[in-house]
């Protein structure tokens, strides 16, 4: 009977751990995704923004705004007009390598898709709670990033402080915004509770804790700013610590691991 007992539990512990690492491994995943996607965005908007700046300095005075996304490989960046019916006044398209001599540039004033259009409309109600509410917070030396995002039904916008100087990564400060298939906000949340100023300058990896409120795991929005200023970091890896979870990120290869605290734990003695 003992025996039977025994049996039962050591399979139920199975089940269990195998659930969560099913778990865990699908969060990874999702995580990973949307900060690439994120990642894919600023970069095109960093660029197409110097390239904008650089070509056209007379449309400043009509732009309204910009905002980027991705078709298949290639990523966008679109800058519209000002006013109720914006139009496309600009369009800068990338390769993944996000070169900017081989970037295509149309400067031929063309209707917004329905898909831009959506775009433009998030990135302008963000920019409007930016401004009158207080829970968005703004630094001295930084600018907050807007970053839309249209995914099948899922239509999300998030925030990122950026840095005015070179040398330094920020992390924290950082939003989510959701609006339903109308376009009107049903949510805004700050997803780390405080701001890391990190210069990355001599060193070749970095760490930061998670308060429950942020989460278990690393953030996209982590993610994102690691692969912004990796190549300049030059860093090998960066870690991200919660109570029970280590969220570990190869800078070299992009790609996440994420363990339980006690596994990394036992790794660590072992070395």
């Amino acid at each position: 009977m003992k025996n039977s007992i025994y049996i039962s539990l050591f399979i139920l512990i199975c089940f269990n751990s195998s659930a969560q690492s099913k778990k865990i491994e699908k969060q990874k995943i999702e995580i990973e995704t949307e900060g690439k996607k994120l990642y894919r965005s600023e970069m095109a908007s960093w660029y197409g923004s110097d390239i904008f700046d650089e070509k056209f300095p007379e449309k400043k005075e009509i732009r309204g705004g910009y905002f980027s996304y991705t078709e298949g490989d290639v990523s966008k960046c679109v800058f519209f007009s000002k006013g109720d019916s914006p139009k496309a006044i600009c369009t800068v398209s990338f390769d993944p390598s996000y070169n900017v001599k081989t970037a295509k540039v149309d400067s031929n004033e063309r209707d917004l898709t329905s898909y831009e259009l959506d775009l433009s409309i998030l990135r302008n109600k963000t920019k409007n709670e930016v401004m009158s509410d207080t829970l968005f917070v703004r630094y001295k030396y930084t600018n907050l990033n807007i970053i839309p995002i249209i995914e099948k039904d899922s239509k999300k916008v998030y925030i990122l402080t950026g840095p005015e100087h070179n040398g330094v990564m920020i992390f924290g400060n950082d939003y989510l915004l959701t609006f339903d298939k109308n376009n009107n906000l049903l949510s805004k949340k700050r997803l780390h509770k405080n701001i890391i100023s990190t210069e990355y300058k001599g060193s070749v990896s970095g760490i930061h804790t998670h308060l429950p409120s942020t989460g278990e795991f690393i953030t996209p929005t982590d993610i994102c700013t690691l692969m912004l200023y990796e190549k300049f970091a030059k860093w090998e890896s960066y870690s991200v610590m919660s109570k029970d979870f280590i969220s570990i990120w190869d800078c070299k290869t992009d790609s996440l691991n994420i363990m339980t605290m006690k596994a990394w734990e036992k790794m660590s003695e072992t070395k």
